[in-house]
């Protein structure tokens, strides 16, 4: 298992091939996988993973990979900026998102 990524796509296909294959994205208050049309509040899901990446020339162009795993074992990313950029969200998610894993 590879956790240390040079660049934000090699990553997404790394983690995709371990299973983590469902895209979600971030809510206000949860995350949602519109495909299966689910919403995953704090509570119901694992950040098992996080990776982040700087910009090469703009630091603003920072973003994140949370490897999620939801209480019955749906497994997905959710890609999200941070710094500057990063998506509003409550107190709740924020808390949940924020870890010291990697």
């Amino acid at each position: 298992m590879k956790t240390d990524y040079e660049t934000l796509v090699e990553a997404i296909q790394d983690l995709k091939a371990r299973g983590y294959t469902k895209d979600f994205n971030l809510k206000e208050n949860c995350i949602e996988c519109r495909e299966l049309n689910l919403q995953l509040q704090p509570e119901q899901f694992e950040v098992r993973e996080i990776h982040r990446f700087e910009g090469m020339t703009n630091p603003a162009d920072s973003s994140v990979v949370y490897a999620i795993e939801s209480g019955d074992g749906l497994k997905g990313l959710l890609v999200d900026a941070y710094g500057a950029y990063a998506s509003s969200m409550t107190l709740e998610l924020a808390q949940k998102l924020r870890s010291d894993r990697n």
